[in-house]
């Protein structure tokens, strides 16, 4: 009985000591979400921007992001983790850490709930209220595989992020459409865009912003724009509707899409443009057509 307790007591001491100072985390959260890991991926990145005194530190792929939030000259390390568990469904666990009082804080976990913990749930509840208002105002739907017919375009080449792609959209539209009009261009389709680089560790991207022409002999020279032909291709199919600030969540859907069936793509999306933002309306009846072409 003696040396029964005396191991008791052991663990016990070993467990406390890990628990105390060597455990990677002071608290972890757990929740499901009805989306798939890429939308969670982008929200997180968004959130973090919007609430102040936070930065995103590592993403190193669509499943893990490393955020510091600081409030009142404490800080906090957020450590996410985004698995899927079905096309639809995805579950989060946030493992939290106080970078200041993280020995302070696993005491009073142990006893009681503590500000701490409080503060964490608040915070992350006011994240899955963010996400489902955000998921609440788009719709994305695989179709499946097609081919993108090729066009000739006049087009402007952009540099941006993924958080900034419509807003560099919203600057090279109305040049390219003045354009067309000041130079009687004829039009022949709806604008898209071509994204030429897609960094998905640091969400940096380059696109082409394309208006598809009639070609002639005639076109005018200008030192910002450029034309070509747009080859077009065999490709796998999203309708996307929404904000086009936010279309490249069908780019993660397609992503997610082509890993389940086995199909290899190239991860450079095309969008193709239904509606003008500038004459307004309701965000879920704007259309937009979302590609990535087959590898």
């Amino acid at each position: 009985m003696k040396k029964f307790l005396f191991i008791l007591l052991v663990v016990g001491l070993c467990s406390f000591c890990w628990y105390l100072f060597l455990k990677p985390y002071d608290y972890l959260a757990s929740f499901k979400v009805k989306t798939y890991p890429g939308v969670v991926n982008q929200s997180i990145k968004k959130w973090s921007s919007a609430i102040g005194n936070s930065k995103i530190l590592e993403s190193k792929d669509v499943n893990s992001i490393i955020q510091e939030i600081e409030i009142k000259s404490i800080r906090y390390r957020y450590d996410w983790d985004i698995q899927p568990i079905t096309d639809s469904t995805s579950s989060v666990k946030v493992y939290v850490t106080d970078l200041n009082n993280s020995i302070e804080n696993r005491l009073q976990i142990l006893f009681s709930d503590s500000l701490f913990e409080d503060e964490v749930r608040n915070r992350l509840l006011h994240f899955n209220d963010n996400l489902k208002d955000h998921l609440a105002n788009f719709k994305v739907v695989v179709i499946g595989q097609e081919k993108l017919e090729s066009s000739y375009v006049v087009y402007l080449p952009v540099k941006t992020t993924q958080l900034k792609k419509a807003k560099g959209m919203m600057g090279v539209y109305p040049y390219l459409d003045n354009l067309m009009a000041s130079s009687g261009i004829k039009s022949n389709g709806f604008p898209f865009i071509e994204v030429t680089y897609w960094n998905q560790t640091n969400d940096s991207i380059h696109y082409n912003f394309c208006y598809p022409i009639i070609k002639n002999e005639n076109l005018p020279i200008n030192k910002d724009v450029k034309y070509k032909k747009f080859e077009g291709g065999n490709v796998i199919k999203a309708s996307y509707n929404g904000n086009y600030i936010t279309s490249d969540r069908a780019w993660y859907k397609l992503l997610d899409y082509a890993a389940k069936e086995h199909i290899e793509v190239v991860s450079k999306p095309v969008e193709i443009f239904y509606s003008n933002p500038n004459f307004g309306g309701e965000a879920l009846e704007w259309k937009a057509e979302v590609f990535l072409p087959l590898r």
